[in-house]
């Protein structure tokens, strides 16, 4: 798994629990930015439909559908102008 924090890369042999930090940067591993179900654009910012709210998404929690991500986190995974101008015609195509 990656740190959400720092990139690092964590070698574990199942899922962390709620007080395991990453040795580099000591950020909480389970969290809402590690989980694979974390989506910016989801209600709740959580595309699991079941889970309960999280506040502080760096936070660790007690989520039960907690699932590690595949691939490091990005907060600012911005769309470029020409993506948001193709997604724009193409919601207005005949």
């Amino acid at each position: 798994m990656f740190c959400w924090k720092c990139k690092n890369e964590i070698e574990l042999d199942r899922k962390p629990n709620r007080g395991d930090v990453c040795p580099k940067c000591g950020a909480y591993l389970r969290c809402c930015y590690n989980c694979s179900f974390y989506d910016s654009g989801a209600h709740n910012r959580c595309r699991e439909p079941q889970a309960e709210w999280v506040g502080d998404k760096e936070k660790a929690n007690f989520c039960d559908y907690f699932q590690i991500g595949k691939t490091p986190f990005s907060k600012d995974k911005k769309k470029s102008k020409g993506d948001v101008k193709k997604k724009w015609g193409d919601l207005f195509k005949d």
